[in-house]
C-alpha cells in the first residue's frame, strides 16, 4: 500500500492493517526459516508497508498534514 492509501483510512483501520502485516511478516519469516518461501522480496515489501503505516500514524499524532 502507498502512504496516500493509508491516509484515506481511519486510525483504527490502519492499526488493523499493521496487525495483519505483522502476522504476515511472521508467517513469511517462518517460511524462510523452513525453506518454503517462494518470494523473498515480499518480506521487504511487508516491512516497508508497516513502516509507512507507522509514519502516517505518527504524522497524525504530530498534526502534520500533507
Amino acid at each position: 500500500m502507498k502512504a496516500s492509501e493509508f491516509r484515506n483510512l481511519t486510525t483504527a483501520e490502519i492499526e488493523q492493517k499493521i496487525a495483519g502485516f505483522k502476522e504476515e511478516l511472521f508467517n513469511l519469516r517462518f517460511q524462510l526459516a523452513t525453506g518454503q518461501l517462494d518470494n523473498p522480496t515480499r518480506i521487504r515489501d511487508v516491512r516497508k508497508a508497516i513502516a509507512r503505516a507507522h509514519t502516517v500514524l505518527r504524522e497524525r499524532e504530530l498534526g502534520i498534514t500533507s
